[in-house]
């Protein structure tokens, strides 16, 4: 099953760190974000993957032209660096399609540019680029094959502290609630298609706006509700977060580590 990943954005949320690198390709621990984001899909054997590139686009192909397994494996060395035993490998098993999908390029026009690349999957995966979750997308999947929908993402109670107002038209506050205590819930990517995506998406629309609006019409548009982690990285705040779940071991998307695994 093929697994699409938009990373051409130009990651305006996050431009101290993106005006460096592409949004994808900012690190969480000693790995980009897209890394963390691949890792969890392959964990769940889905390794051949389309990157819908744009922005800084060369700098993600640069990242994986030369990628170094020494830097998140355990590896023996011998003979002065000429013999190098890996203990475990990344990307070994991955097929990745790096696929120029523009520079202004909309979610939906990114997707329909992808459309050759998918062949004749019944079902494909696609994401951002830049959030993380703890999901088993095995019960994900699951669950989607049981339903009558063309599409389907992950929804998530935001993950912020802010506090939903209510007031009157004078601006006399009547009620300040913590965001986490309302029945909130918003759209957190890992979405799962059917090739009839393509008939709701017209080319210079987006995916969400216009498609998703004509599915909702059809009542073909479903959504998984994930009560789990899930977190995104459009602010250093949230980097600094991600980074100490790295540090500490404490990252819940890390599925793929045998201490989260145990037999």
């Amino acid at each position: 099953m093929k697994v699409v990943l938009f990373a051409g954005g130009q990651g305006l949320r996050i431009r101290d760190q993106s005006d460096q690198v592409p949004k994808p390709m900012v690190p969480i621990g000693s790995r980009p974000v897209l890394w963390h984001v691949m890792k969890w899909y392959a964990h769940y054997g889905h390794q051949d993957f389309i990157l819908c590139l744009g922005h800084r686009g060369e700098a993600i192909k640069r990242f994986f032209l030369n990628y170094d397994e020494a830097t998140s494996n355990d590896f023996v060395l011998r003979k002065g660096g000429l013999d190098i035993e890996y203990r475990n490998r990344d990307i070994d098993d991955w097929t990745i399609s790096f696929v120029d999908t523009g520079l202004e390029s909309t979610i939906g026009e990114r997707l329909i540019k992808i459309r050759d690349h998918l062949g004749d999957d019944a079902v494909f995966l696609a994401n951002y680029s830049d959030g993380v979750t703890d999901l088993d997308l095995d019960s994900y999947l699951a669950w989607f094959g049981q339903q009558d929908a063309v599409a389907s993402f992950v929804s998530v109670r935001p993950p912020l502290s802010y506090h939903v107002v209510s007031a009157e038209v004078d601006g006399l506050v009547t009620q300040l609630t913590p965001i986490h205590e309302v029945d909130q819930w918003i759209n957190a990517g890992y979405f799962i298609f059917r090739p009839e995506i393509f008939d709701y998406v017209a080319p210079g629309e987006d995916l969400v706006v216009e498609g998703f609006r004509r599915l909702i019409d059809q009542g073909k548009l479903v959504t998984y509700r994930h009560r789990g982690f899930w977190a995104p990285l459009d602010t250093f705040k949230e980097k600094v977060l991600l980074d100490d779940l790295v540090a500490t071991g404490r990252a819940p998307w890390e599925v793929w580590k045998p201490e989260r695994n145990p037999a």
